[in-house]
Order: structure tokens, then C-alpha cells, then sequence
């Protein structure tokens, strides 16, 4: 079996993918893990260039990341699974359910539909990450093991981060501190990307961030216009990665989804035209 990326393998049951932000790993969900590792067969991946996945031989644009992950899941025999992903992973997610290869998407504070200032912000808050983290590798496992440490490396990313554990806050060093494609994934993947063919989208599609989201600013709400049926969830007092903010709130937004799309597939799906991966 030759895969692309790294895969996090748990569980039993109908097929979950988990995709984390920029600058993280597989670890971001740590929080939810025991849960959905019980409910679900979790298919956790590193994102390209991040953690344990090497980057990808072009540059990583949102349908090159999902062909990547296509052609894993193809090769581990998944068909159309459920979604959860948080910032990037949330609008690669949406890209995933665009190709028809998703029962059911929860987005956290999917990228792609931010003005150009709100662009600009971003890149500038993601950058001065990358830029400190990297001057701290050495120190960041001793950082992890403190609630302090904890506090200071995810303060903008989660609004509790003293709440976090020590692998939640070591997915850094894979991420914005030693991530061979960060600086790629962060124009390709956020900056230069432009969400196309949402209007294809034909599953259950739940969209939320955190009231308390210093990264993301409006950018979810755009995409109920653009995502029939879709709804808005605000996670009272979360962040921008709130799996440890608000992790009860989350796995209920996976059950309502998993649920929703039993009820849309009893139905029956809108016709919708026949889709190429990258077209």
C-alpha cells in the first residue's frame, strides 16, 4: 500500500476524517479523540509538509490537498466519509463534500471566503507564529508539560489553551515550527485560495467558529450563502482551534451531522452533475 500522507487509524463503525489547521498536526483533536475513537472508524491525517506527511511535489492548493487525501482513502478502501475540519482542514473538507466524497461536514472556521484585509490579518498572524515557533523548537516539548508553557503556545488559537493538554499544544513542533510546507500552504492553501463549486455540495453541512475566534474574524457565515441547507453554530466563548475549548459542543455537532445525513440519504440526493477531482 503506497499512501501520500500520514494516517492516525482508530476505531470501528462509519468512516470519520479528521483535518487540522495550518501549523498543527493530527493531534490538534486530541480532545476528542477518546469519544470519537469509540463512535466512529477515525481516519486522523497529517496535512502535507506537516507532522509525519512529506509535502507534496507541487504546490499545495486546496484541490492538490484533496486529491492527496482522494487517492489515500482511495487506497485504504474508504468510500464518502464524514467530515470534521477546523481552519484549513475545514475548507478542505468542504472541498472533499464539492467532489461528492462526503456523508456529512462539520466545518470549525473553514478558510476561503475572507476578504483581502481579512487575508492580509491572517497572514501576518500566521506568519509571526511560524517565525517564534521556530525559534523555539528546542524548547517546545519543556513548554507542553506546563500548563503555563500550554497557555503561552496556543493563546490565539484556542481562548482556553490552560485547558489544553501537553499533545495538543507538542502538535505545534510538527506544525508551524518544523513544517516543511508551511510557508507554501499558508499562500497556495489560504492566501492566493478562492472556494469554487459550493453549490455542489449535496450532504449535511454544519458550519460553526468561536465566538471568541481572534483568526478567522467572519469569514464562516459567507458559506451559508454559497451551501444549500447549511447551518451556523456559534461555540459560545471558543477559539479559532476550539477542540479543547468547547469539546462536548463539537462531538455534538458531529452526531447531529452523522444523523442528519442518515435522514439525507433515507431521501434521497439532489441530482447534481458529474464532477472531476480537480476540474
Amino acid at each position: 500500500m503506497t499512501l501520500q500522507l500520514f494516517w492516525d487509524h482508530a476505531g470501528s463503525g462509519e468512516p470519520l476524517l479528521l483535518l487540522h489547521g495550518i501549523g498543527t498536526t493530527h493531534d490538534d483533536f486530541a480532545a476528542l479523540r477518546p469519544q470519537l475513537d469509540v463512535d466512529y472508524r477515525v481516519l486522523a491525517a497529517d496535512l502535507p509538509g506537516h507532522g509525519r506527511s512529506p509535502a507534496l511535489p507541487g504546490r499545495p492548493t486546496i484541490p492538490a490537498i484533496a486529491d492527496a487525501i482522494v487517492a489515500d482513502l482511495d487506497e485504504l478502501g474508504v468510500g464518502r466519509v464524514h467530515i470534521l475540519g477546523n481552519s484549513i482542514g475545514a475548507r478542505i473538507a468542504l472541498e472533499l463534500a464539492a467532489r461528492g466524497r462526503a456523508r456529512s461536514v462539520v466545518a470549525i472556521s473553514p478558510s476561503g471566503l475572507n476578504t483581502p484585509a481579512e487575508r492580509a490579518y491572517q497572514g501576518v498572524l500566521m506568519s509571526g507564529n511560524r517565525l517564534i515557533l521556530r525559534r523555539l523548537r528546542p524548547f517546545l516539548p519543556a513548554l507542553a508539560r506546563t500548563t503555563l508553557g500550554r497557555t503561552a503556545l496556543l493563546t490565539g488559537l484556542r481562548a482556553a489553551p490552560w485547558r489544553s493538554s501537553e499533545t495538543e499544544a507538542g502538535a505545534l513542533r510538527g506544525g508551524f515550527a518544523e513544517a516543511d510546507a508551511f510557508w507554501q500552504m499558508l499562500w497556495w492553501g489560504i492566501l492566493a485560495d478562492v472556494p469554487t463549486r459550493l453549490d455542489r455540495i449535496d450532504c449535511p453541512v454544519i458550519l460553526a467558529q468561536g465566538t471568541a475566534d481572534l483568526v478567522a474574524v467572519g469569514q464562516t457565515p459567507r458559506y451559508l450563502a454559497a451551501i444549500a441547507g447549511a447551518r451556523f453554530v456559534p461555540l459560545v466563548g471558543a477559539g479559532h482551534a476550539p477542540q479543547s475549548d468547547a469539546p462536548d459542543a463539537i462531538l455534538t455537532l458531529v452526531r447531529d451531522a452523522t444523523a442528519a445525513a442518515v435522514r439525507h440519504a433515507a431521501a434521497g440526493p439532489r441530482a447534481l452533475p458529474a464532477l472531476s477531482p480537480t476540474a
